[in-house]
C-alpha cells in the first residue's frame, strides 16, 4: 500500500495546577479558539474544545506524522504562555503537568461532542477528580492516586 492513512480521534483532559479556577469567562472563548488554532498548525482537526474553571476537555483528530504527546505538549505550552498575557491576575496560571489521552472510536465522536458540550451541567454534580477517575478506569488505566494530581 503507497498511501498512508489514519483518523484517530483523541479526547484530551488536562486540568489547571491544583484545579485552581482560572479559566474564566472572559478568556474562555479565546483560550478555547487559540488552542484550536495550535492544533491546526499540527494539522490535527480540533472537533470541540470546552472548558469550566478548572480543567478542558479537547476532542480532536491526530495527524498522521504527530505524536499524542507533542500535541498535548504544544497546546499546554503555547496556551499556558498565552494565558498570562491575558492579565495581572493570570500570572500565576500553569497547567497540571500531566493528562489524559482518550482513544474514542468513530462511533463514538458524536456522543463525547455532547459531553464535552455539556462541562457546566455536568461538574454541577461531580468534580474533576471523580470524572477523571471515572474516565481512568473505563479505559482500564492503570493508576496511582499519589502521582495524578497536582
Amino acid at each position: 500500500m503507497p498511501q498512508s492513512l489514519a483518523r484517530l480521534h483523541v479526547h484530551l483532559v488536562f486540568s489547571t495546577k491544583n484545579r485552581q479556577p482560572f479559566i474564566v469567562d472572559t478568556i474562555r472563548d479565546s483560550l478555547h479558539a487559540y488552542m484550536a488554532t495550535v492544533l491546526q498548525n499540527l494539522k490535527c482537526v480540533p472537533n470541540l474544545i470546552n472548558s469550566v474553571e478548572d480543567h478542558a476537555h479537547i476532542l480532536f483528530d491526530l495527524a498522521r506524522t504527530v505524536s499524542v504527546s507533542q500535541a498535548v505538549e504544544d497546546v499546554k505550552k503555547t496556551s499556558s504562555k498565552w494565558i498570562k498575557t491575558q492579565g495581572n491576575e493570570f500570572a500565576a496560571f500553569s497547567w497540571q503537568s500531566g493528562y489524559g489521552a482518550f482513544a474514542v472510536s468513530e462511533s463514538e465522536v458524536e456522543s463525547v461532542k455532547t459531553y464535552i458540550a455539556n462541562q457546566r451541567e455536568h461538574h454541577r454534580t461531580k468534580t474533576f477528580q471523580e470524572e477523571y477517575r471515572q474516565f481512568l478506569e473505563r479505559h482500564h488505566i492503570s493508576y496511582d492516586e499519589r502521582y495524578v494530581w497536582d
